[in-house]
């Protein structure tokens, strides 16, 4: 993603709590340029005080919206109303739209139609409608999970004494958990795996190869909330060898020797048991 992306990130105070704060503009800032951050509530309220320090060492701004009827949320209908504003007065490239709410996923929709781009953040609980609208979708309380478990890591490692061990790390194959969320998600580890054979059979070169990226691309297009982290990876490429499905060929770049262009092939196991899956499909179909 081109990092001179010019950006809005737009927060629904009463519905993301203030830990998530360094998460989210952490992600919004690597994406691209943040030119505008604005949070919408109702800041008359008590619960509404703890955003104040946050706010304000963040540089973000306030939009005040009243509650003008119990039980409706006005705070939604401001940050709408004024997505659609920039969208139409200012030259942006992509909006993060934060919230768990699925009263955005209409907004999402219409920023897309006008070709920009959104990323969305909320926790696992934001419904499925509003996750499938955006470009991208990226779950706050696992990755918030993901930096306190580092922080703590890099706090007991620096207890320790220094240890110089020569042996070459081994990357442990991702473990299948029971499936708890739903079957379209891009954090359920099964529906991922199925994916992946699928998009590589579908794509891959006559020899059965499909370049990394491609293979990246495609999955992000068809699971707006997959990300690596998701399972406790970094990075795409150790992910994707972690699962012991693909044969993988490294080539170095000729210009570029730091360049490393990474291609994987399934391995015949699985190969048969996609086509195997596939045939029994289209036989059933017939019948």
């Amino acid at each position: 993603m081109n990092q001179e992306m010019k950006l809005a990130v737009l927060i629904d105070a009463e519905n993301i709590s203030t830990k998530y704060i360094d998460v989210i503009l952490s992600e919004a800032n690597n994406l691209g340029d943040v030119i505008y951050k604005r949070i919408y509530g109702n800041w008359t309220t008590p619960q509404m005080a703890s955003w104040r320090t946050t706010i304000l060492n963040n540089a973000i701004q306030p939009i005040q919206q009243y509650s003008n009827t119990t039980g409706k949320n006005s705070t939604d209908s401001a940050l709408i109303i004024d997505t659609m504003d920039l969208l139409y007065q200012s030259n942006l490239d992509g909006f993060c739209i934060v919230s768990s709410d699925s009263d955005f996923t209409r907004l999402a929709s219409r920023l897309r139609e006008s070709q920009k781009y959104v990323l969305g953040m909320g926790e696992s609980k934001t419904p499925r409608s509003f996750i499938s609208a955006c470009n991208k979708f990226l779950y706050l309380d696992v990755l918030l999970e993901e930096a306190e478990n580092e922080a703590d890591t890099e706090t007991t490692d620096a207890a320790k004494p220094a240890i110089i061990d020569d042996t070459p790390p081994v990357i442990s194959p991702v473990t299948e958990e029971p499936v708890k969320s739903e079957k379209t998600s891009g954090k359920n580890f099964r529906t991922i795996r199925q994916a992946l054979v699928k998009i590589t059979e579908e794509n891959s070169d006559d020899n059965g190869w499909i370049f990394s990226g491609t293979l990246g691309n495609l999955l992000n297009k068809q699971f707006s909330d997959f990300d690596v982290r998701n399972f406790g990876f970094k990075k795409f490429v150790p992910f994707i060898e972690s699962l012991d499905m693909f044969e993988v060929n490294t080539i170095t770049d000729d210009k570029n020797k730091t360049v490393k262009h990474n291609y994987f092939k399934l391995k015949p196991v699985h190969r048969h048991h996609y086509t195997h899956s596939s045939r029994s499909r289209k036989r059933q179909s017939k019948v």
